[in-house]
């Protein structure tokens, strides 16, 4: 009996290791620095170009990241964002894009199941815990600095 669960058990294992996905490192790293390097390139053209329109770094700024996100959302909808993502990783993901597909996917996914119900309910399934993390370690950040500005560095 117990044999017949340990050829059970090697069989199983076996099948785990042709199905599971072998991961270049170093492959991904670099398609990732490429992605993000390239989304970060055009921003900085967009920048670039708003800058010689005359808009100050603020506005210039500020019209750089509509546009990215307005770019991300529009990739989104055009099923081309996720075959970025998908390729480029990490790169694709990280910037303000990658926050920007976050929203629209599933707004996008769940718009059928209409607009509260649908799009109200599911729009934050993947950026919200995003949220939710940043905004609680901002405030433990800051109740951090605080404690050590107001008891530490007198």
């Amino acid at each position: 009996m117990n044999e017949k669960k340990e050829r059970e058990q090697k069989k199983y294992n076996d099948y785990v290791k042709q199905i599971t996905p072998t991961h270049n490192l170093w492959l991904n790293m670099l398609k990732a620095f490429v992605t993000g390097g390239i989304i970060c390139c055009i921003g900085q053209f967009i920048l670039n170009t708003c800058k010689n329109y005359g808009l100050d770094q603020e506005a210039a700024g500020s019209w750089c990241s509509l546009i990215l996100i307005f770019l991300s959302v529009l990739l989104t909808g055009l099923n081309i964002y996720p075959s970025i993502a998908n390729w480029g990783g990490a790169g694709a993901l990280v910037p303000i894009t990658g926050f920007a597909n976050g929203v629209a996917a599933p707004a996008i996914e769940f718009q059928k199941e209409g607009q509260v119900f649908g799009i109200g309910c599911k729009i934050f399934t993947i950026a919200g815990p995003v949220i939710l993390y940043g905004i609680f370690s901002s405030w433990l950040l800051g109740l951090i600095y605080w404690i050590l500005e107001k008891f530490v560095f007198f």
